[in-house]
C-alpha cells in the first residue's frame, strides 16, 4: 500500500494530542519527556499489531484482530497514538503482516507498551542527562527511541532476545535517525561490552533479580525491574546498587505487569485433572477464599505476588468453578472448590508442599501486619539470596535467578 500523502501531517496531529492528554494526566510533568513523546513517531515502530475484539469467541478465548495501514488506515494510525499497549507477537511466532489473520487466544510475547507506562518507567528510574543506560527488552524500539530522544543515542544500549524483533526495531530506529547500541542478548545476563551502567531498566519481568545486572551497574546506580512469578503476581522494585555488589530498594506502588523474560516463563504442567486424581477424597475447610488473590483488584494483585513468594513454583488455573494449584518442581497439587453449604471453600492438597496452606500462612501474616501495601516492603539482594522484608512480616525469599 502507498501511504496517504498526509500521513505525516496526521501523525503529528495525533502525536501532539497524545502528548497533551498524557500531560493532563500528570504523566509528562518533565518537559523533556513531553518533548520526546511529541517528537518520536510511534507509527514507524508499529506497522502491524493486534487489538482485542469487543467480545470473546464461543470457547471464551480473546479474539485478536490484526490492525495495519492496509486493513484500516484510520484505525491503525489512531491506535498507534493512543495510550494503549499494542500486541505485536504471540507465542514467539512472528505474524505475516502482509496477510495477517484473526487470532483466537494465545500468549502475547512482544508488544509496544503503552506510552504512559514507558515514560513512567524512565521517570521512576530517575533518568538524567549524562547517564548511561541499559534497556532490557527492545521490543518494537519505541521506548528505546524515547530514551534516545531524551539522552542522545550514544548513552543508550538496548538488548532483545528475539533477533527478528531486534532487526525490525533497528530498522525503525535507524530510519528515524536514532543510533543506540543494539544487541541480541538475554536480559538475564545483561550486556558486558557496554557495562558499567548508571541505570538499568527492564521492559520484561523476572522471577528474581538477575545478579549479572548488579555486577554491570556502577556503585550508586539504580535498577528498575518488574518481578513476577508463575502465579502471575507482579511487583516493581527500584534497587540502588552498593559498592560491595549488594542492592536494596522498595517496591513501588501501583499495578504493572510485563511479559516474562523467556527463560523465566512458566513451564507446561499438563492436564489439571491428572494432578487432582491423587488428592485426598476428604477436603478441609479453607481459611481464606482464593478470591483474595484472584479478583481484579489492586490488593489481590499485591497479595498474589506475596503468595507466590511462598510457593514460587506453583501455577494456578481454573476449570469451571474449581481452582487448581500445580507445582511441577515438587509434585505438589491442590484444588479449591466452592462449598455451597457454608458459602466458603474447601481444599484438597497433597505432595511435599501444602500449597494452599502456605498461601494461607502468608495471608494470615499479612492480615496480622495490618495489610501493608507494596511500598512498605524492601527487597534485599546479597550474595546467597534475595529476600523481601517488612517490619511486621517474616522475610519472603525469591527463587534463585
Amino acid at each position: 500500500m502507498t501511504m496517504p500523502a498526509d500521513l505525516e501531517t496526521d501523525a503529528v496531529r495525533l502525536r501532539e494530542a497524545m502528548a497533551k492528554a498524557l500531560a493532563e494526566d500528570d504523566v509528562l510533568a518533565d518537559p523533556a519527556w513531553r518533548q520526546a513523546v511529541g517528537a518520536v513517531p510511534r507509527h514507524r515502530f508499529v506497522p502491524g499489531f493486534y487489538l482485542p475484539a469487543d467480545e470473546r469467541d464461543e470457547q471464551g478465548l480473546t479474539v485478536w484482530e490484526p490492525v495495519t495501514a492496509d486493513l484500516d488506515y484510520g484505525r491503525w494510525l489512531t491506535a498507534a497514538y493512543s495510550n494503549t499497549t499494542l500486541i505485536t507477537q504471540f507465542d514467539s511466532d512472528e505474524p505475516n503482516w502482509k496477510q495477517p489473520t484473526v487470532r483466537h487466544g494465545g500468549a502475547p510475547t512482544s508488544s509496544s507498551t503503552l506510552p504512559s507506562l514507558v515514560v513512567q518507567m524512565w521517570t521512576d528510574a530517575d533518568i538524567q542527562e549524562g547517564h548511561t543506560i541499559l534497556e532490557i527488552g527492545t521490543g518494537t524500539g519505541y521506548s528505546t527511541a524515547l530514551a534516545c530522544e531524551r539522552l542522545g543515542s550514544a548513552d543508550v544500549t538496548s538488548i532483545e532476545v528475539d533477533p527478528h524483533r531486534l532487526g525490525q526495531a533497528a530498522s525503525a530506529l535507524y530510519g528515524c535517525g536514532y543510533t543506540p547500541t543494539l544487541a541480541v542478548a538475554d536480559g538475564m545476563y545483561g550486556y558486558w561490552p557496554e557495562a558499567r551502567f548508571d541505570r538499568i531498566v527492564a521492559a520484561c519481568s523476572f522471577r528474581a533479580v538477575p545478579t549479572a545486572l548488579l555486577a554491570q551497574a556502577r556503585p550508586g546506580a539504580k535498577i528498575l525491574l518488574t518481578l513476577s512469578g508463575w502465579l502471575y503476581g507482579y511487583a516493581r522494585v527500584l534497587l540502588t546498587v552498593a559498592g560491595d555488589g549488594t542492592a536494596e530498594g522498595q517496591l513501588l506502588p501501583g499495578t504493572v505487569s510485563f511479559m516474562s523474560a523467556r527463560t523465566h516463563a512458566a513451564p507446561a504442567f499438563g492436564n489439571p485433572a491428572h494432578w487432582a486424581a491423587d488428592l485426598p477424597e476428604i477436603p478441609r475447610a479453607a481459611r481464606h477464599s482464593p478470591e483474595r488473590i484472584t479478583t481484579a483488584t489492586e490488593e489481590a494483585f499485591h497479595l498474589r505476588f506475596l503468595a507466590q513468594s511462598a510457593v514460587p513454583d506453583a501455577q494456578m488455573t481454573h476449570v469451571g468453578d474449581v481452582l487448581h494449584l500445580v507445582d511441577v518442581v515438587t509434585g505438589s497439587a491442590a484444588t479449591l472448590t466452592p462449598d455451597s453449604d457454608s458459602d466458603g471453600w474447601t481444599v484438597r492438597e497433597s505432595g511435599p508442599m501444602r500449597l494452599w496452606e502456605r498461601i494461607e500462612e502468608v495471608l494470615d501474616t499479612y492480615d496480622g501486619a495490618g495489610q501493608p501495601g507494596p511500598e512498605t516492603f524492601t527487597l534485599h539482594v546479597y550474595d546467597g539470596g534475595q529476600h523481601l522484608r517488612h517490619p511486621h512480616m517474616p522475610g519472603l525469599p525469591l527463587p534463585r535467578p
